[in-house]
Parts: C-alpha cells; sequence; structure tokens
C-alpha cells in the first residue's frame, strides 16, 4: 500500500539502516545518499521515507512529503557547493525515463555544465 515500506524495496531497506548506504543529509521525512553510479561530479539521491512509486503518486498521495524532498535536495544543493553555479533536480518516472527503483527519488545533480534539452 502507498506510503508504507515495502519488503522488497531498495530504498525502504535503506531508509530502515538494512542496506547501507553513504548518508549526506536525514531528516525525520527525508533521508539523502550518494548515488552509486554517479552521473555527476555531485549526484545525490533524496527520498521521502513513506514509499511512492513515484513523483507524481508521492505529490498526490503525500503534497508535504513531496515539498519536504523538494526543500531537501535545495538543501543538498547548498551543502555540497553546487548552489553556486547551478544544479539539476531530476525525477525519472517510469521506465521509459529511466526509473529503475520504484520508491520516488529526486536525484541531485551538480559540479559539471548540462545541456538542453536533456537526455
Amino acid at each position: 500500500m502507498a506510503g508504507e515500506p515495502q519488503a522488497d524495496c531498495l530504498f525502504c531497506k535503506i531508509v530502515t539502516g538494512e542496506v547501507p548506504a553513504t548518508i549526506v543529509r536525514e531528516t525525520d521525512t527525508t533521508v539523502a545518499f550518494r548515488d552509486i553510479n554517479p552521473q555527476a561530479p555531485t549526484h545525490v539521491l533524496v527520498i521521502p521515507k513513506v514509499h511512492y512509486r513515484d513523483a507524481a503518486d508521492l505529490a498526490a498521495g503525500d503534497p508535504q512529503a513531496m515539498a519536504d524532498v523538494l526543500r531537501e535536495a535545495g538543501e543538498v544543493a547548498a551543502q555540497e557547493k553546487v548552489d553556486e553555479h547551478g544544479y539539476r533536480i531530476v525525477f525519472n518516472t517510469g521506465a521509459g525515463a529511466g526509473q529503475t527503483v520504484w520508491h520516488t527519488h529526486a536525484h541531485v545533480l551538480g559540479g559539471r555544465g548540462f545541456n538542453w534539452p536533456p537526455g
């Protein structure tokens, strides 16, 4: 069920500490950790502690948790000092967009230039 931890979810296991991660920030509602396959010099994932399949589901089911994820993405950017030169917050939604873990997560990417359009 949405919002509830899922036994087979990698990110739910990171939230509980069952799976280790390099945590850079944690709040009552979010966890931020380094991506194991970074696509930029700074690549941190920010996840809600509640389980929702993707960004749209989180926004509809728990708007405050979505706001918390976005706020923490900004805090991560500041902490990592990429806010001064620009950074991206990316939500991949669906397999066709590159989502591989079915737990909402924001990618905070920075430390290099980015082209437009992305992808």
